[in-house]
Formats: structure tokens, sequence, C-alpha cells
């Protein structure tokens, strides 16, 4: 079959199946398989595609309307400008995590040290890393198998500064850093069963899950980090749309000072913020 063919194909059968972006995902999926960009799908819409290249196109797009996410199938997500290694192990890095990046970068300076939990594929700290000069980084996170995600995505990227730990939370964590910064799991238990099939039915429900009311992470976190803070130095965390209030209050009540709240670029609460100037002076 052409190009052309197999795109109009593609696109058909998603949009049976529901897929909200049933065009852009079939033609991502066919220049993914035959390794092509974009402009030459345009220009040569009757070129052949090789048989095996139109047949692993046939699975893939099987697979998408099953709801399995984009990302999966292609094992790459973009975030930052960055291409990141993703599978099932880890969440999909997301458009309104750049926010939180966005907010720390503000503060970073050379030479910082960077605690980045639930770091999954390492999307957070790689991105750090990667923007700024001479600073170091841990990342942590309690599944093995998202910590393996995490190390191919620092070789790719060539950030032989970061360091990766299997640790629940702070359980395995040494020494003090300049900054901390999180995105935990923070979806209410009750409403994962809520969530679009992508989501619900493939991504690891273990990064998803905040508990009954959402916070418990956040519960454990913003105490703990002012043990592993330098003297001034600042946590950062991303949280659901309708927590600012409780986690201000949970940072004001736990020490922090200056703490602020950050909205994505739709307008939503995303991201909270202080210093905790009690550290340990170094």
């Amino acid at each position: 079959m052409t190009f052309g063919a197999l795109c109009e194909w593609g696109k058909r059968t998603l949009l049976a199946a529901g897929i909200e972006e049933a065009g852009l995902d079939a033609r991502l999926l066919l220049e993914f398989c035959c390794q092509v960009g974009h402009s030459v799908l345009l220009a040569y819409p009757d070129r052949m595609a090789q048989e095996e290249q139109a047949e692993r196109y046939r699975e893939l797009i099987k697979k998408r309307s099953a709801h399995v996410p984009l990302a999966y199938l292609t094992g790459v997500q973009g975030f930052m400008g960055l291409d990141f290694c993703v599978n099932e192990k880890v969440l999909i890095p997301r458009q309104d995590t750049e926010t939180l990046v966005e907010e720390v970068m503000k503060q970073l300076h050379d030479g910082f040290r960077i605690l980045d939990l639930c770091t999954g594929s390492g999307c957070i700290l790689l991105s750090l890393l990667h923007y700024s000069n001479g600073c170091t980084g841990t990342g942590s996170d309690i599944s093995e198998a998202a910590l393996e995600v995490a190390k191919e995505n620092a070789a790719r990227l060539g950030e032989p500064k970061a360091r990766f730990v299997c640790s629940d939370l702070f359980e395995n964590i040494e020494g003090t850093y300049e900054i901390i910064v999180s995105n935990p799991p923070y979806i209410r238990t009750d409403v994962i069963g809520t969530l679009m099939e992508e989501v619900r039915l493939h991504e690891p429900s273990s990064a998803l899950d905040g508990h009954a009311d959402g916070l418990y992470f956040y519960r454990r976190i913003v105490p703990e980090a002012k043990k592993y803070l330098c003297g001034g130095g600042m946590l950062f965390l991303e949280i659901g749309y309708d927590q600012r209030e409780s986690v201000v209050r949970l940072m004001k009540e736990a020490g922090y000072q200056d703490v602020t709240a950050v909205q994505d670029l739709a307008g939503l609460d995303r991201v909270v913020y202080g210093c905790f100037y009690g550290g340990n002076y170094v």
C-alpha cells in the first residue's frame, strides 16, 4: 500500500475506535514505522511502503485502537525539547509538568545539588541537568523498573552527573540538596477509575494513586524534606488542579517560607514551592 492509503486507513480505524487525535496519531505512527518525516509523507503520498513496514503499521494501529498510548508504541516522548525513552513502567511525561521544571530553573544556580523524588523516566531531573551548568542530581523511585528507564535516558542524553537510587521517598537518600523537586502520585483513589483508558488501563497505577484524598505523598514529603535541604533550600511540588490550598497549608505549617503557587498554561494550579531557612548550612 502507499503512504497515503495506509495513513487514511489508519485514521479511519482510529476514528472508529474513538481515538480523539486519530489523524495525527495515524500519521505519527506511519512516520515511525517507515522512518520518514512529515514532509516526505506530504510530498510522496503515492510512494509504496515496504511490506514489513505496512505490517508493522497495522499492528501498531491495532494497539492504538485498544487505547495503548502513542508514546508506549513509539517508545519516545518529547519533554522540554528533549526526547525521553518511555515504556509501561513509567508515566508518560506531560506538558503540564514542564511548568514544574521551568519554575525550578528560575531558582537554579550553577553547582546546585538536586533531588528528584518519584523520578520515573527521569525527565524532570535530566531536563534540569541538561539546561544548567555544573549541577548534580539524584533521582529516587520505589520502582527498580522505572529506574532502569531513567538510567537509559541519562545515558542517551549524556548526563553522567545524574545518579539514581531505589528508595521509598527519602528512605535511602543521603546528603543535602539546594533543590528538592517531586511530581508525586496525587490522584485520589476513587478517581482512578474515571480516567481516560490510555491512563487508567496502561500507565502504572502506583505512579498515579495518591490514596484516599490525593495528599498522602505530600504529607510525607513536606515535613521529611526539611532534613535534606540546605539552609535556604527550596522544595518544589507538582499538584493537582484542586490541591493548591491543601499543599500550601501543609508547607506553611511545616515552616516553609515564601510559599508560592503557580498555574500552568491552561490556567490551572500546577506547582507549589517554598523555602526552608532552617536547613543545614554547608
